[in-house]
């Protein structure tokens, strides 16, 4: 069973938790579901929801990039909101370090995450899986990074050819990883 984290030190628990860890904080059975992350690097990729979430910044000041929606970018400060509709790819990169919450529902259904190249824009490629909210959000995050990282071709630009770099998982102390498609 997933340990929760208590909302009542959310700015406090933030830096514990490690680099968008995105732990659960309500009681299992609360829809919506709170996710709590701390963000001090960038996040690694852009990460796709089935269904639409909402982030909210508790502390610090990020940038929020969105792919294939009419809005390119959105900066969040302390209090500010972000509706992200379904579907769309969306990366969190801070400006200073600080807790965001994501709102998704309990049943969250299909999650994935995608790499686009620097350079064309291009999506580099995607992996996908069904959320279980048994298993903490890191731990897939940790297998996609992990995955994406050993495959050379996965991060090769197939309209430029420009190859992505390898993911630093050391510095965003992610868990053990678990199987995605």
């Amino acid at each position: 069973m997933t340990r929760r984290r208590r909302m009542l030190k959310s700015l406090e628990t933030g830096p514990e938790l490690g680099d968008h860890v995105e732990a659960a904080v309500l009681p299992a059975d609360t829809d919506p579901q709170l996710y709590l992350a701390y963000n001090r690097l960038a996040q690694p990729f852009h990460l796709i929801c089935q269904h639409d979430t909402v982030l909210s910044q508790m502390s610090g000041t990020v940038e929020v990039h969105l792919r294939e929606s009419s809005v390119n970018r959105f900066v969040m400060g302390t209090g500010d909101h972000v509706y992200v509709p379904a579907g769309t790819p969306h990366r969190i990169v801070p400006r200073e370090e600080g807790v965001t919450l994501r709102y998704m529902p309990l049943d969250a259904g299909r999650l994935g995450v995608a790499w686009f190249c620097a350079g064309c824009g291009h999506e580099l490629t995607r992996y996908e899986w069904e959320h279980d909210n048994d298993v903490p959000l890191s731990h897939y995050y940790a297998a996609t990074c992990t995955r994406f990282t050993a495959d050379e071709a996965a991060r090769t630009c197939r309209d430029c050819a420009a190859v992505h770099p390898e993911i630093d998982l050391s510095a965003f102390e992610l868990p053990e990883a678990v199987g995605t498609s």
